[in-house]
């Protein structure tokens, strides 16, 4: 990237060089990159009409859909920010986020009116909502289509993106024009993307690796093809009947893919590369993923706060059964824009290779902070510009990192990111629940799965089926305890606190 890049330029540099080729595809409907910019340019005028403008927060709930995209580069084109919101959290859940962020405008899925409208409610900076459909075409349709012109500067926000502390107080992380002059284009070449490519958008554009990947399409005016619900089946059709040439998925999925009766008998002879992240893979995984698809896999690790990937396990070190097959355990090397330190996490000394620490990241794509958060956003990141990860991992001789556990009791489950704390608070409110602590197990699909450890209070019936249902009014259902084992007590440390580490050993050894 130069150093004039912005990201409002894209969809005009695309419409005028190359109009024609389609950028979005979902179901049966394409958009070229001219519509996709005639449509932004339109929805940006929609906004500056009701009031929007620079630096000002839209949200949408939705899920992976063409109008995602639209009112994103639309937010651009006017300087706004674009919110991308859980929709599988509840209202309760996504009214906090949406306080948070002070959106103004929130655009929600048919599917989700009733959620939106309710969050609207309880939050008042929400001044209009906006229905995806005919409304959402009717409101864009009687606006002017001319460009608005604006590019902002390096550092401009573009998109804000919510992750949650072990608080789980939403955070909101700063995207600018400067965090994604290189990280994105500088990986994505080496997986093979270009203009001509076919990428798959199949992970959650809540999340950085979903709507990270759609932002790959863009920067190279590929063809995007969008994915709402992950079906396997389907997801397997489209890599064939779209010729898609790259996508990027979690370990789990790729498994569920492999699964598939017949799927090792398709045609990918378009497929460059699959990229996947969140948890590494298996070498019994990589083996029939290798065996079913015969395409280069390539493992990324990043953050949310990192725009996505920082270090990359190449295709050549993926050797199931070879003399190298211990670089499967690793996340692999930081790209040449980043640079990466391994510190005692208490005393932040530096430690020697191969010893463990916290992971500490500087880099151009490093966030400038959180929204709002000065005191966190301190914590983030120091006066050196190193980002606090809160992540353990060891790099070797060769410069390999390889991450051991987490500082934050963060349990990941298909790639979905679940905070112990709030899953306690919410089961610590059932009457017959007197104590409880939330951890992760391996799990051979998911990545890990849930687990509740639960105290029943004197007196009362354990019922594990009905915790469950009393939780799922409250959270979502991939922070659902996919298991509630009752205990007469939980293992306390001398301060009382419990220790999770030693229910976890339990886990990780079942």
């Amino acid at each position: 990237m130069d150093a004039d890049f912005r990201v409002a330029d894209l969809t005009r540099r695309h419409a005028a060089q190359r109009g024609d080729h389609p950028a979005l595809t979902w179901g049966d409907r394409t958009l070229t990159y001219s519509e996709l910019d005639e449509r932004a340019a339109r929805i940006a005028n929609a906004l500056r009409a009701d009031g929007v403008g620079e630096g000002d927060r839209v949200a949408v709930l939705d899920k992976n859909s063409i109008e995602t995209v639209e009112v994103l580069v639309a937010a651009w084109k006017l300087g706004a920010v674009l919110i991308p919101l859980n929709w599988r959290l509840t209202a309760s859940e996504l009214a906090p986020v949406v306080e948070d962020a002070g959106a103004v405008v929130l655009f929600a899925a048919p599917e989700f009116a009733e959620t939106a409208e309710r969050v609207a409610v309880a939050v008042g900076s929400v001044v209009k909502t906006v229905q995806l459909g005919a409304d959402y075409e009717q409101w864009l349709g009687a606006a002017p289509a001319d460009d608005t012109g604006f590019r902002g500067d390096l550092d401009t926000v573009v998109f804000q993106l919510y992750t949650s502390g072990t608080t789980g107080r939403p955070k909101g992380v700063l995207t600018t024009n400067r965090t994604l002059s290189v990280g994105e284009e500088g990986a994505a070449r080496s997986w093979g993307i270009d203009g001509d490519s076919v990428t798959l958008v199949a992970m959650p554009m809540f999340h950085i690796g979903g709507l990270g990947f759609a932002l790959v399409g863009l920067l190279f005016g590929a063809h995007g093809v969008i994915i709402r619900d992950l079906v396997p089946q389907d997801l397997l059709d489209l890599i064939v009947e779209q010729r898609v040439t790259n996508t990027f998925l979690v370990p789990s999925v790729i498994g569920m893919l492999v699964a598939l009766p017949g799927a090792a008998e398709r045609d990918y002879s378009a497929l460059r590369s699959i990229a996947y992240g969140a948890s590494p893979i298996t070498p019994a995984l990589l083996r029939r993923a290798l065996a079913t698809f015969g395409r280069p896999l390539f493992q990324l690790y990043g953050l949310t706060e990192t725009q996505g990937a920082i270090v990359q396990l190449d295709a050549d070190d993926h050797d199931p059964g070879g003399p190298r097959e211990h670089l499967l355990r690793a996340a692999g090397k930081p790209y040449p824009w980043v640079e990466l330190r391994i510190v005692d996490p208490v005393d932040g000394t530096e430690v020697p290779a191969g010893a463990p620490g916290e992971i500490l990241v500087r880099s151009v794509v490093n966030t400038p902070g959180y929204h709002n958060q000065p005191e966190t956003t301190a914590a983030l990141l120091d006066a050196d510009g190193w980002l606090h990860t809160g992540d353990i991992g060891s790099l070797d001789a060769e410069g390999y990192l390889t991450i051991s556990d987490r500082l934050k009791d963060m349990i990941i489950t298909g790639g979905e990111n679940v905070f112990p704390a709030e899953v306690e608070a919410v089961l610590a409110d059932h009457p017959d629940v007197a104590g409880v602590a939330v951890v992760g197990r391996p799990d051979p699909t998911w990545g890990e799965a849930v687990v509740a450890v639960v105290v029943a209070r004197p007196g009362s019936v354990p019922d594990a089926d009905g915790l469950i249902a009393f939780a799922r009014t409250r959270l979502a259902g991939y922070k659902l305890p996919k298991v509630v084992d009752y205990v007469e007590a939980l293992p306390l440390g001398p301060t009382g606190k419990v220790l999770k580490r030693e229910l976890r050993r339990t886990y990780d050894s079942a």
